[in-house]
């Protein structure tokens, strides 16, 4: 018996990380982060579930899909959820951040060398290499995670109508979630055994830190716009730029790629911010940043910042102007995550809407 109850407390452990462990794995994976969306998501899966062991597999596919479900960066938020989990409030706050700031600084630094030295033939060459390798990266990441998730010829064949759905069709992404969604409710609604506890299980407690994250996240969001509207008092971007990626983290659904368009568009065509050109540019610098690659939102507050700074040093406005788009886009994902992490786990052990509405009933 003494065994068993060492075992158990050895597993214990094994799942529930300090917070020192927290952060030094969360550090970690935003360093070496890179290659988009794709492989974060793969990168994060081996770290957390396969060699950590801190969140079983069931509930790292479930946030998965919860996230993609939700506007703005998905593997910020992913990483948000994981830090929760093992770690309450702090390790949220801990896994979203660092999942950010390594890449961001990397981002503000080749933000500045590029207005510094924009034009320049061997920089040129050296992104362009840099590209060709973070398709290859982004390619292996993309068949390792759907090896996992599409395990089936019936879950192919959802994944193959989706992508001509949105390739040959163009078909809003939130109405292809709509469709899957009902697919998966009436076609696979017995495809697997509901899920077992995992050793460190939901608790009232944990539930409640999560809604007070919530408020907190939205209360920080409201400051950052209107500590923009204060900075504005000239010519300056800061308002703009505080409203617009605000807005573009509320209605922007499908994660980076899916926001290129239409931020294309109302950068460079509403407020003239930038050049076509440039926004090929700072996607490509984001694709070799470790950390989200919707940081190419912070290459376009820099130039927009930089180019309308009012009164002070064009280069403290761009500083100004990254800080206070990196605000506005990546605080929401704090406040989607913490106001809905609780919902994930009764997702998980609800395996269809009907019959988890019955439940709930009951």
């Amino acid at each position: 018996m003494a065994g068993l109850d060492a075992s158990k407390e050895t597993e214990a452990r094994t799942v529930a990380p300090t917070l020192g462990e927290v952060i030094s794995v969360w550090t970690k994976i935003g360093i070496l982060s890179f290659g988009g969306p794709a492989g974060q998501i793969a990168m994060m899966h081996r770290t957390i579930v396969e060699e950590r062991r801190w969140v079983e597999e069931h509930r790292f596919l479930a946030a998965l899909n919860y996230c993609m479900l939700l506007p703005g960066p998905e593997a910020q938020q992913l990483a948000t959820y994981l830090g929760w989990r093992t770690h309450g409030i702090p390790g949220g706050v801990i896994a979203g951040a660092m999942f950010v700031l390594p890449g961001a600084l990397v981002m503000l630094a080749l933000s500045v060398i590029y207005v510094l030295y924009a034009g320049i033939p061997s920089a040129e060459a050296i992104l362009l290499g840099i590209k060709a390798a973070v398709l290859a990266i982004i390619a292996q990441a993309i068949l390792k995670l759907g090896s996992r998730v599409v395990g089936s010829a019936a879950k192919i064949a959802v994944a193959a109508g989706a992508l001509i759905l949105i390739m040959v069709l163009d078909v809003p992404f939130p109405l292809i979630l709509a469709i899957a969604a009902l697919i998966g409710t009436f076609f696979f609604a017995d495809a697997g055994k509901a899920a077992p506890e995992p050793v460190n299980a939901d608790g009232p407690g944990l539930h409640r830190s999560a809604r007070r994250g919530a408020f907190f996240a939205a209360g920080l969001w409201i400051a950052g716009i209107a500590l923009a509207f204060l900075l504005t008092t000239g010519g300056e971007a800061y308002s703009d730029l505080a409203l617009f990626f605000s807005k573009l983290a509320v209605i922007t659904f499908g994660g980076a790629y899916a926001v290129l368009a239409y931020m294309t568009d109302q950068a460079v065509n509403v407020y003239a911010w930038l050049q076509p050109a440039e926004m090929v540019d700072g996607l490509g610098l984001a694709e070799t940043t470790p950390g989200p690659l919707i940081l190419v939102t912070q290459f376009v507050g820099f130039l927009a910042a930089y180019r309308n700074p009012g009164p002070v040093d064009p280069m403290l406005a761009g500083i100004i102007g990254t800080v206070i788009t990196l605000w506005v886009t990546f605080v929401p994902s704090f406040l989607w995550i913490f106001a809905g992490a609780p919902y994930v786990d009764w997702l998980i052990r609800n395996r269809t809407p009907h019959t988890a509405w019955s439940q709930r009933r009951t």
